[in-house]
């Protein structure tokens, strides 16, 4: 079903005339059903079977548990990074951590922070929280590794995730695996000339009886400086030097932040289990910036001088309460609900002067919005067919987001600066999938998987008429794995998969943001309520060999051929300049990836005790409404590598990683371009085991404190250009951490 967006006067989430139940009601009515009805097909064709031929199915008994490897050995590919190796480095933050993992780069976007797969972030990288979206204005910057069970990287898409990963899917596990008796403590500091960050965390799980139990929590305060500069220019159609603009914009920030993550696990005398897990999440941002503007050649600009303040709390919690039953003829039910509650606060302060011709600005910004929503999962899965791995399931669920800003005058509170801004947002989406992971026989498998997701969103607010869209995405997907036969580990992959990019919630609602000095380079913000979802059909296709444990070498090219791209269209009115995003034509993005990781031994006649790893991204891209060259879509990452390696000896471990993320210049528009420059991080770390309870872990980051520096351009029609170059500098840091078993 091709994706529309529609305005109607009825609400999507009343009930239809006549008496009907709503369509989304209907269709989780039908789920419910077809998956109880698989239900009881599966464990009768299980008894039939058994009894029609006497046989037993078939089951593989792995020699060790750590025998199996899902990177290895399950069809659906992907990549799974588990704690200890998150926890290598000693990081307070899970982006510090992913921007080592293959075919992930980290990068800045347009709010900040972005993890990337295929050099791609703006939301075509998919980032899942135990399986589901993180509710609006969450940072995943705010998890602290050590409440992280493990991270799963899906290049591929697959039925039981959903298919808004045109790059790929990032999925953020908590804590969930119980050690009786497991206690550990963690206290650590960093500092360095632009920063200091004390953090602690504590883990502690046991079992009592049919409980388990277990608690990740984490907590830390940072305080971070930075100073940006800015040259912007001015020519003429001639290339004479028309204006010059020098800023600076000194910047102090505090962050404090605490996760929380407690987990019950109830198992009963048939073997059913009841799990509550929750979620808490606290952040407290507070800035301050001095910025400056010293005019070298033009007019002034309207605030020369302009100080701002700005002050975020923000808290989500989340709970989730999960059942899963085991049938007789095999099947396993596994279903939950789970409802989130977060508050976002924020006071904005801004003071600007410095223009004779200009009044002075005084703005106090109150701002904020709560959202509430309800989700429930289930998957229902049955082996009841040899060699075939069947699963049903659907993830539906309702949010609701009200937001408000208000703007006034700091001296006069009662004088609007502009409208008070009033907003609700609803959220009514359900998604229905089938999978079947089928064994052909011992050297080859298949993966086939359909998903269907239709999302219904109504926008209504004080200073913009009620909208609503609707989008719905059926997404096929296929997969495949051979083990080539004559050889030890050489194994090929091969996908094709249909995906899409669903518009981002800020940029459907028909909100101004307004800049602080608005120029070309500079302008406001405008959503666009009738943009449609982007979609993508996709290829993959890996080689991989494995010849040692922990031995590995892999190749992996893609393609995505991508319709209804989303790009941000600038406009000028005559007095103000505005980026709407839009709808335009179509692009295409393809991708080389190569891995290698193993121990030295498995090289060489060694027994120096060394791993080894490496890896390297290479991208292309190209937008067909935007003129090349350079017309690379995203900003995308065209180049990134990372270098590794740990060694042990006795109780030392010491290791190192370099990062290295290729910048250069795009074409954003016919007009436009702007350019990053290369990026190059140097991590070296070092473990000491006191005894088997006390260890001390001691981390130097950054070590080649390398300065960023974008550019922007734009080209007026026989009216000359403008540019702004902008650095951002970089500090090196140390960070040393006292882990304590007890």
């Amino acid at each position: 079903m091709t994706p529309r967006n529609a305005t109607h006067q009825r609400r999507p989430f009343a009930p239809a005339a006549h008496g009907r139940p709503h369509p989304l009601l209907r269709l989780t009515l039908l789920s419910a059903a077809i998956a109880a009805t698989a239900c009881v097909h599966a464990q009768q064709a299980a008894q039939t079977g058994a009894a029609q031929d006497g046989s037993m199915q078939k089951v593989e008994i792995r020699g060790a548990a750590d025998a199996y490897d899902p990177r290895r050995d399950d069809t659906a590919a992907k990549i799974v990074v588990g704690h200890d190796e998150l926890a290598k480095y000693g990081d307070t933050s899970v982006v510090d951590a992913l921007k080592r993992v293959p075919g992930v780069s980290v990068g800045s976007g347009a709010r900040g922070t972005e993890v990337r797969m295929r050099g791609l972030g703006n939301g075509y990288t998919q980032i899942l929280i135990d399986g589901e979206r993180a509710p609006a204005n969450f940072s995943i910057e705010s998890l602290s590794p050590d409440v992280i069970e493990r991270i799963e990287v899906l290049r591929v898409a697959s039925a039981e995730f959903s298919t808004q990963s045109i790059a790929g899917t990032i999925n953020i596990v908590l804590k969930k695996a119980v050690k009786a008796g497991q206690r550990t403590a963690k206290l650590g500091y960093a500092h360095g000339s632009a920063t200091d960050n004390p953090n602690a965390s504590l883990n502690l799980s046991d079992r009592r009886g049919q409980l388990s139990y277990s608690l990740a929590a984490s907590a830390s305060r940072t305080r971070n400086t930075l100073d940006t500069g800015t040259l912007e220019q001015r020519f003429g159609p001639g290339g004479q030097l028309l204006g010059a603009r020098l800023s600076s914009e000194p910047e102090v920030d505090h962050v404090t932040m605490l996760n929380v993550t407690p987990r019950l696990t109830w198992t009963f005398a048939g073997g059913d289990t009841l799990t509550s897990q929750t979620f808490f999440n606290f952040n407290d941002y507070e800035f301050d910036t001095a910025g400056r503007v010293g005019t070298l050649l033009g007019p002034l600009d309207d605030y020369p001088s302009i100080d701002r303040h700005r002050k975020t709390i923000f808290h989500i919690v989340r709970e989730e309460l999960d059942w899963i039953h085991k049938f007789d003829g095999g099947a396993k039910l596994d279903a939950n609900v789970s409802g989130l509650a977060s508050r976002i606060s924020e006071w904005i302060r801004r003071t600007g002067s410095g223009n004779p011709d200009v009044p002075p600005l005084h703005e106090n910004i109150p701002a904020g919005g709560d959202e509430r929503g309800v989700t429930t999962m289930g998957k229902l899965s049955t082996t009841a067919r040899a060699g075939h791995t069947l699963a049903v399931g659907w993830d539906a669920g309702r949010s609701t987001l009200d937001a408000y800003r208000r703007d006034r005058d700091t001296l006069q509170p009662d004088v609007l600066l502009d409208a008070d801004q009033d907003y609700d947002v609803a959220v009514s989406r359900l998604e229905l999938y089938a999978q079947d992971d089928w064994t052909i026989t011992p050297a080859w498998s298949a993966y086939f998987g359909v998903r269907w997701e239709g999302i219904l969103i109504r926008t209504e607010g004080n200073t913009f008429p009620t909208a609503h869209s609707r989008s719905a995405v059926w997404s096929p997907l296929f997969q495949t794995l051979y083990k080539l036969p004559g050889t030890k580990g050489d194994q090929v992959r091969f996908a094709l998969s249909r995906t899409y990019k669903a518009p981002d919630l800020l940029n459907l609602l028909p909100l101004r943001f307004k800049s602080g000095n608005n120029t070309q380079t500079n302008p406001d913000m405008l959503g666009n309520p009738n943009l449609q979802p982007e979609l993508a059909f996709g290829f993959d296709a890996a080689w991989e060999h494995y010849w040692a444990q922990g031995a590995l070498l892999s190749a992996t090219v893609s393609g995505r051929r991508i319709s209804d791209y989303t790009r941000r269209q600038l406009t000028f009115d005559g007095a103000t300049w505005t980026s709407i995003p839009i709808n335009a034509g179509n692009a295409k993005t393809y991708g080389l990836e190569l891995e290698a990781k193993f121990p030295l031994k498995a090289a060489f006649d060694t027994t120096l005790p060394l791993d080894l790893r490496a890896s390297l991204s290479r991208n292309w891209s190209h937008v067909d409404e935007v003129p090349g060259p350079d017309n690379r879509l995203d900003a995308q990452t065209p180049l990134s590598a990372t270098l590794g390696a740990d060694y042990t000896r006795a109780q030392l471990t010491v290791g190192g990683s370099y990062v290295f993320k290729n910048g250069g210049l795009v074409r954003v528009l016919a007009n436009q371009t702007s350019y990053q420059s290369v990026r190059r991080d140097l991590d070296l770390y070092a473990a000491w085991q006191f005894d088997p309870k006390l260890q001390l872990r001691v981390t130097a980051a950054n070590l080649l404190a390398q300065d960023r520096i974008g550019a922007s351009d734009f080209v007026f029609d026989a009216d000359g250009s403008q540019s702004a170059r902008t650095l951002v500098p970089s500090h090196r840091s140390v960070r040393a951490t006292l882990q304590w078993k007890f």
